[in-house]
């Protein structure tokens, strides 16, 4: 069973879309149960100002995502890189050990956008 903040997160999902412009785009799958995340960040004084996110995958996964953007959002770079893939199943409550995997990719993919902004950064220095 699915907590009430995992169904909220998947009925009403926070911060769904794309950033234009974005200043880190981070993209991850998982073949196995076919789950695709893609994280959006906006950078501005080190802090991440706005964070979005398009998710193809089950309930999990879109609830997952949403956590991930309400987490990330107004923290810095540093800060937002902490964030593990235990901190977005416990704030929503936990997730089944099936689906365990789906807090992963969250985090996979907020590393991921993070990781593309620091590429661009350094390699417009």
């Amino acid at each position: 069973m699915y907590s009430e903040k995992v169904m909220d997160h998947f009925m009403n999902p926070r911060n769904v879309g794309e950033i234009p412009d974005a200043d880190g785009v981070g993209t991850v799958g998982n073949p196995v149960c076919g789950d695709l995340m893609t994280v959006y960040i906006k950078v501005k004084d080190n802090r991440l100002e706005d964070v979005k996110f398009k998710t193809f995958g089950c309930g999990a996964a879109i609830a997952t995502s949403s956590m991930i953007t309400e987490l990330a959002k107004g923290k810095t770079i540093e800060e937002a890189l902490k964030i593990t893939r235990g901190d977005v199943a416990d704030n929503l409550g936990g997730l089944p050990p099936i689906k365990m995997h789906c807090s992963n990719l969250a985090a996979d993919a907020l590393n991921a956008a993070i990781k593309d902004y620091l590429k661009k950064k350094e390699a417009n220095k």
